[in-house]
């Protein structure tokens, strides 16, 4: 891997790309420092008791505990890609835009854009209007307001663009890629808060040797789910094309278990966060509240149901966007092949369309276990500080599996050895 590596930075365009990537996640850990100016940081610790808020952190880098201008994090684009996508289901003049192809796509996505800007405005309101019940901002007034919504505005604005600017000109996919920079740069913190608990007695050797197994295997499980297909056999047909005789070899049709990769997690959990979101709008000692501090905690039974369910249900979801089973089967069907055993065009596509909806159903229920079975596991061992669970580990491995496939790419088109055998 390491060979490889240096053959990937003996490549000119692609050491470019690397080292801009790199720039603009830089970029990112440098703006979750810059803090917000008149907030009290006393008042955010409070609100980072919540294991909801202590994992949104996690996300965000840090970046909301220090209340810097990307405390918000990348959530609002990825709520408005959510709708957008919903949209285009529902609304027929969205669906007819996606089907025009590239031009489509960027009236799609600068739609989104101004969509996140809207949400972002109206979480930042929302985010101002609870510090200020909380008693974090300093000198409470109009001023203070508008320089909070309009510093957290412009922060997601600038992670919106910063991931743009990474999937065009870097490498890899620039949301996920600043969500993974924000989980890893959190390592340390959450090992030092672990230690720190092993040195005061409040959890034994056993419960960390425990967590250490829990993330190896699913670290493992990750990597073998992500790399697992299902090969539907495909027959070609003889043809004569002049004197000449075509066809008749035979070939497959990978279908992955996990087609969806990480999306799923990231899309459920920023849904996940919207009733916390909610919560801090409204006093602490509401109903709402009430509710969501007693059965909706990141480690109780409600929540995790909840967030299981989105998972399955985004992966379903985002799979029946990104594949088309009657179009694949049409393309087969125009170059002369067929499954054996099954005729050729709509009765292909229905065969395509239920192996691949028991892919994706063992992909979405494997991506829920996975994302809540390390809370059970703190739950049993009872080491609270540590927040990075089960989703924070599929974000990791999934896109650092995503981008090193890039990566590969770029290789071998230059016939250099890989990254993955």
């Amino acid at each position: 891997m390491l060979s490889s590596f240096q053959q990937a930075l003996k490549i000119g365009d692609l050491r470019s790309k690397l080292l801009f990537t790199l720039l603009m996640l830089l970029v990112f850990r440098i703006g979750a420092h810059i803090p917000i100016p008149g907030i009290n940081p006393e008042a955010i610790a409070q609100l980072l008791q919540g294991q909801l808020f202590g994992f949104f952190d996690i996300i965000s880098g840090g970046a909301f505990k220090r209340f810097s201008v990307f405390a918000m994090s990348i959530t609002p684009y990825i709520n408005a890609s959510i709708i957008m996508s919903l949209l285009t289901v529902v609304v027929p003049a969205l669906e007819e835009l996606k089907k025009e192809g590239q031009e489509g796509q960027k009236k799609i996505a600068q739609y989104t854009r101004y969509g996140a800007i809207v949400l972002a405005m109206i979480q930042a309101i929302g985010m101002s209007i609870a510090l200020g019940k909380t008693g974090a901002i300093a000198n409470p007034g109009l001023l203070s307001y508008l320089t909070i919504t309009i510093s957290l505005t412009a922060g997601t604005a600038m992670l919106m663009w910063l991931g743009e600017m990474i999937t065009e000109r870097g490498i890899g996919n620039g949301i996920s890629l600043i969500i993974f920079c924000g989980i890893a740069a959190r390592i340390p913190s959450e090992i030092r808060g672990v230690a720190e608990e092993v040195s005061s007695g409040m959890a034994g050797y056993f419960q960390v040797l425990l967590l250490i197994v829990v993330i190896l295997t699913v670290i493992a499980a990750v990597v073998a789910m992500n790399e697992g297909t299902r090969r539907l056999p495909i027959q070609y047909a003889k043809r004569v094309v002049g004197r000449r005789l075509y066809g008749g070899q035979s070939t497959f049709l990978p279908l992955k278990v996990n087609s969806a990769g990480v999306i799923p997690i990231i899309f459920a959990m920023s849904l996940g966060m919207f009733p916390a979101t909610i919560g801090s709008w409204m006093s602490p000692t509401s109903s709402f509240n009430v509710f969501i501090n007693n059965y909706f905690t990141f480690t109780s039974v409600g929540y995790n149901v909840f967030y299981a369910v989105l998972i399955i249900f985004f992966t379903y979801f985002y799979v029946s966007i990104i594949f088309n089973p009657l179009d694949v089967a049409d393309n087969i069907k125009k170059n002369g092949g067929f499954v054996p055993g099954i005729r050729p065009g709509r009765p292909t596509a229905e065969y395509i369309d239920k192996v691949l909806s028991r892919l994706t159903l063992a992909g979405g229920v494997f991506l829920a276990l996975i994302a809540i079975l390390p809370n059970i596991v703190i739950f049993i061992t009872g080491i609270k500080s540590l927040w990075f669970g089960g989703t924070a580990l599929l974000i990791l491995v999934g896109v650092a599996l995503d981008t090193m496939k890039q990566v590969e790419s770029h290789l071998l088109l230059r016939s250099y050895e890989g990254f993955v055998k």
